[in-house]
């Protein structure tokens, strides 16, 4: 029972945590560590997109991580989407048969414009 005048101390609530912003950051922030694993990153990036503009629309108190991982899973979708694409262009050019009509041109095509991907000889594995 207090007295007339007087209140009684209620320590201050915890404040709450966004469980879907804290994973959009972790998964952000995975997204753009992943990108130098052949474009694996790109898959939790597009995760942590998705669950951090869930968080932004449903207006939850913990914004900032929410924030946070959707910019840094933009980031990595359009850095590993525009390598995709340059990489995927390159990769088409050397397959056009009008400019390399061989296989041999081709293949040079490849080792010119891909040199991490040596060919090795039919004969060995």
């Amino acid at each position: 029972m207090t007295m007339h005048g007087y209140r009684t101390y209620s320590p201050p609530a915890p404040a709450r945590r966004s469980t879907l912003a804290r994973a959009s950051q972790v998964l952000g922030i995975v997204g753009l560590v992943g990108l130098a694993a052949c474009l694996a990153g790109m898959i939790p990036a597009l995760v942590g997109l998705v669950l951090g503009t869930m968080s932004l629309v449903r207006r939850d108190p913990d914004r900032r991580p929410a924030l946070v991982g959707v910019v840094c899973s933009a980031v990595a979708l359009l850095i590993g989407s525009g390598t995709l694409f340059w990489l995927l262009s390159k990769a088409a050019q050397c397959g056009d048969v009008a400019r390399y009509p061989d296989d041999l041109s081709r293949r040079h095509c490849v080792e010119r414009e891909f040199p991490f991907a040596q060919a090795t000889p039919s004969g060995s594995v």
